[in-house]
């Protein structure tokens, strides 16, 4: 009998897990409704989402790529304790290299329940639902709710 894919977590993580349920179970369905989607990739800023309930949403570019949802970036983020949106920790270089700032190439709608963005870095994977976006909003209210 194998126990591959059972894991143990400490009571905090399930504390943290419940805490996530019952803020997922608060949202309604015109809070998790975009009315109106804004990717700003002309002016090079980030994206702007609209809800259904009134509520604004928007995020920058950078933040979004180190956010990514996909398998291999939620797994690399949780092997450097990292949340969605923070950066990977750089090393220390004596010469700083340049690197361009987080751009996509193109962006496109999945469904009615996500948008995917194609990174000029090749990387385009990741698929950002609209409940992702939404309970990851920046705006101060939300940050600080969570």
């Amino acid at each position: 009998m194998s126990h591959e894919g059972i894991r143990f977590i400490s009571k905090e993580e399930q504390e943290k897990v419940e805490r996530e349920e019952k803020r997922a179970s608060a949202l309604t369905k015109a809070a998790l409704t975009p009315a109106k989607v804004r990717v700003l990739k002309t002016e090079g800023t980030g994206m702007e989402i609209d809800w259904e309930d009134g509520h604004h949403s928007q995020w920058h570019f950078a933040w979004l790529r180190n956010a990514c949802p996909c398998a291999t970036c939620v797994e690399e983020r949780k092997m450097q304790g990292r949340e969605p949106g923070v950066p990977k920790p750089q090393p220390k270089q004596l010469l700083q290299m340049y690197e361009a700032p987080a751009r996509p190439a193109s962006a496109h709608a999945v469904g009615r329940y996500a948008i995917q963005f194609n990174w000029q870095d090749g990387h385009s994977s990741g698929i950002y639902s609209w409940d992702f976006l939404r309970r990851n909003c920046q705006c101060a209210e939300c940050k600080a709710a969570r």
